[in-house]
């Protein structure tokens, strides 16, 4: 376990240390200045003067992240039900959805604050409205792309809307779901940094616009390397909450897409699909050696095939067995 993890995340991890070595060495090399870019000791100086002030900020930030998240999802995969389900609606909607990406969210942080006030609710929907489009796509793409046939086999079983939904179009869905909301977790901190810049009493956005006056550069960086490290965090948190969800995607240690394509159980497989007739190679008149003499053909079967034949040659058997 630890030997694959190791593997996985080392050549990462020293890509990491070669740019924190590059950027001391830029530092010293061009003898910048702090107030442009400070060196890594100076940052991690900052980070041990304000360590007694972060937890506060990042709980705030974090409360706002997860809430705004929760939030899109619920709206995300309530829309992408309904746009699934429901074409016209989907022509005639899913184009503003996408019209709406392309509003600037530091546009739109100023008017939620004036309209909803200074509160926790502003940050909330600041985040809901950048995360969920993500989550909608995803899944949508996910229910349009469950096995028709059987919702036609539930449906012709007299299955309701509701119950293919629930029994066919969800299990379908759940991989693509994911993959939106891993998406969207990244996001959902930059969200509430973005809208905490706006107005608030605590969090890491204020944390940035405070040492940006002060022109303290290094505590600016601080903020940027827990920013990260949150949304790290966040993001494994969905990737753990994809892993308990879906078993079956890293059964053998790794997922099968981000699109949630299934591989059928037969591909790829030597074992015959009892669903699907027999092939010649597996019939006992095909398998005989040569030169064995076929043995008796089944009434109403063909000569060499033992497939079924028609009414007319039943007919013609029993008149030849009559005379």
């Amino acid at each position: 376990m630890l030997a694959r993890f190791a593997v996985r995340y080392a050549p990462a991890a020293l890509f990491l240390v070669a740019l924190v070595v590059a950027w001391d060495l830029a530092v010293r090399v061009f003898d910048l200045q702090p107030y442009l870019l400070p060196s890594p000791g100076r940052v991690w100086e900052a980070f041990l003067e304000v360590r007694g002030t972060l937890p506060a900020h990042i709980r705030t930030t974090m409360t706002e992240a997860v809430l705004g998240l929760a939030l899109a999802c619920v709206l995300g995969t309530t829309i992408a039900a309904l746009l699934a389900g429901f074409a016209p609606l989907r022509r005639a909607v899913y184009p503003l959805l996408v019209l709406s990406q392309n509003v600037p969210m530091i546009v739109m942080a100023p008017l939620i604050v004036v309209w909803f006030g200074f509160g926790i609710m502003p940050k909330v929907f600041t985040v809901a409205m950048i995360c969920f489009f993500p989550i909608v796509v995803s899944t949508t793409d996910g229910l349009l792309r469950a096995d028709r046939d059987l919702v036609d086999l539930a449906r012709s079983f007299g299955a309701s809307r509701l119950q293919v939904l629930r029994s066919i179009l969800v299990p379908s869905a759940v991989p693509s779901f994911f993959a939106g909301l891993q998406i969207s977790a990244t996001y959902a901190v930059l969200g509430a940094v973005i809208a905490e810049w706006v107005g608030a009493k605590d969090g890491l956005g204020l944390f940035i616009t405070r040492s940006q006056t002060a022109f303290r550069v290094d505590r600016v960086f601080v903020a940027v390397v827990v920013i990260a490290a949150v949304s790290i965090l966040l993001f494994a948190l969905v990737h753990l909450a994809a892993r308990l969800a879906m078993p079956w995607q890293y059964a053998h240690g790794s997922p099968e897409g981000a699109s949630g394509r299934h591989e059928s159980p037969n591909q790829n497989s030597e074992e015959p699909n009892e669903y699907e007739p027999e092939s010649a190679a597996a019939s006992p008149v095909a398998s005989a050696p040569a030169g064995t003499p076929a043995g008796p053909t089944p009434l109403g079967a063909g000569p060499a095939t033992g497939v079924l034949a028609g009414p007319g040659r039943v007919r013609e058997q029993r008149g030849r067995r009559t005379d």
